[in-house]
C-alpha cells in the first residue's frame, strides 16, 4: 500500500493548477503503466477499465480529479514538497483531491484482474474540476458510457455525501438613469439593485430537501459608479445560488427573474443538484455500516454527472485550498479497505 503514499508525494511535487495538469497526468500514466494496466487518454484525462470487462454488466465509475487550487499566501511550508511528519503528509492538494485521488486508484487496482465482479469497473483521474471546466470529466462521461453509478473521490472523512447541491451564478443588471448627484436628477441604479438584494435576503423557495434543505442565495458581489457625484446609471451584482435536488438550475434562475426589477442573466446552469436515494444499494450498505450519511454543500464533477452518484473519500473538507494542507496517511490505508469492502457488497 505504500505505493499509494508515494503516487501521492509525487503527485503533490507536481503542480497541476487547473487547465495546466499535464505533468500530472503523465504521473498517473506512469503508474498505471509500471502496474501494466492499459489506459485511454484525452487532453489532461486519464481513464481505465477493468481487465475483465464486460458491456453486459453494469458499470460503475471511481473518479478524482488531479487538479489543485493555487497555493493560499499563508502557507507556511512549501507546498510543493511532500512533507511527511509522523502520520500527516503536507502539500498542495495532499487533502482535495490527491489523497480520494490514490484511494480509488488502490481500489481499482484490487478489483483490476478479478473475473467475477457483478459489475465493471472504470478509473477515471480527470481535469479542471476546481473551476468547474469543460475539459475534464465533461468529455470523459461520452467515453465511458453507459455508466449506473459513480463515487465521486472527494474528502468527505469516508463519510456517505449522498447528494450535493447545484451552483447557479446569477450576474444581475439594475439599471437607471445617470445624473448630477447634487441635484434632483437620474434614477439610482444602486438604490434599485438594493431594492432587489432585499427581495432576495426576504423570499424562500417552497420546497424543502429533508438531505441538502433549502434553496440557498448569497449576494456576494456588487458594482456601481464612476465617481462620486454621477448617479450611477447601472449597478451589477452577483448572486450565488446553492439548489437542491427540487429545483433544476433553470427553474432557480426563472424564478429569480421573476422575483426581481434587475436583469438576470445566469453565467451556466449546467452545475446541478446531484446524488442518489437513500434507497440506493450503496446507501444501504452505508446506512448498515453506520456511516453518517449527509448532503453536501459543495459543489463537485459530481453536478455534471447524469447518473446515479454519491461524493466519498478520506481527508476532510475543512482542509481544502487552506495553508499547509494535509492529510493524514492511515486515512488513505483506512479508505482503501472501506471502498474495497463496500464494493464488495454492493449489488446493482
Amino acid at each position: 500500500m505504500s505505493k499509494y503514499i508515494d503516487l501521492l508525494k509525487t503527485l503533490i511535487a507536481t503542480p497541476s493548477f487547473s487547465k495546466e495538469e499535464a505533468g500530472a497526468a503523465e504521473v498517473m500514466r506512469n503508474f498505471l503503466q509500471k502496474e501494466e494496466i492499459p489506459f485511454h487518454t484525452r487532453e489532461n484525462n486519464t481513464w481505465a477499465f477493468n481487465r475483465f470487462f464486460n458491456a453486459e454488466r453494469p458499470t460503475v465509475l471511481l473518479n478524482s480529479h488531479i487538479d489543485t487550487v493555487r497555493p493560499a499566501k499563508a502557507y507556511t511550508k512549501d507546498p510543493f514538497s511532500p512533507i511527511e511528519e509522523g502520520d500527516k503528509l503536507f502539500g498542495l492538494g495532499s487533502n482535495d483531491a490527491g489523497g480520494p485521488l490514490v484511494a480509488l486508484l488502490g481500489t481499482f487496482v484490487h478489483f483490476y484482474e478479478r473475473d467475477d465482479l457483478p459489475f465493471n469497473l472504470v478509473f477515471a483521474a480527470t481535469a479542471e474540476e476546481e473551476i468547474s471546466g469543460r475539459r475534464g470529466l465533461e468529455i470523459v462521461l461520452p467515453e465511458i458510457a453507459p455508466v449506473q453509478f459513480a463515487i465521486v473521490g472527494e474528502p468527505t472523512r469516508m463519510e456517505l455525501a449522498l447528494a450535493e447541491k447545484g451552483l447557479l451564478v446569477l450576474d444581475c443588471y439594475a439599471h437607471g438613469r445617470s445624473g448630477h448627484a447634487a441635484r434632483e436628477e437620474g434614477e439610482n441604479a444602486l438604490y434599485k439593485a438594493i431594492q432587489d438584494i432585499e427581495k432576495l435576503l426576504a423570499y424562500n423557495f417552497e420546497r424543502v430537501s429533508p438531505v441538502l434543505g433549502k434553496v440557498k442565495v448569497s449576494v456576494t458581489q456588487i458594482e456601481a459608479g464612476t465617481q462620486h457625484n454621477v448617479v450611477p446609471d447601472i449597478c451589477h451584482f452577483v448572486a450565488d445560488v446553492r439548489t437542491n435536488e427540487f429545483y433544476p438550475n433553470k427553474e432557480a434562475a426563472r424564478i429569480i427573474e421573476e422575483l426581481l426589477e434587475s436583469e438576470v442573466k445566469p453565467r451556466s446552469v449546467r452545475l446541478n443538484s446531484s446524488g442518489i436515494s437513500g434507497e440506493h444499494p450503496f446507501a444501504q450498505i452505508a446506512k448498515k455500516r453506520g456511516l453518517r450519511i449527509y448532503g453536501s454543500p459543495t459543489t463537485s464533477d459530481q453536478a455534471i454527472i447524469p447518473f446515479p452518484s454519491v461524493k466519498m473519500g478520506p481527508g476532510d473538507s475543512a482542509r481544502s485550498h487552506t495553508a499547509d494542507e494535509f492529510i493524514f496517511k492511515s486515512e488513505i490505508l483506512s479508505g482503501i479497505a472501506q471502498y474495497i469492502e463496500m464494493l464488495e457488497e454492493l449489488k446493482l
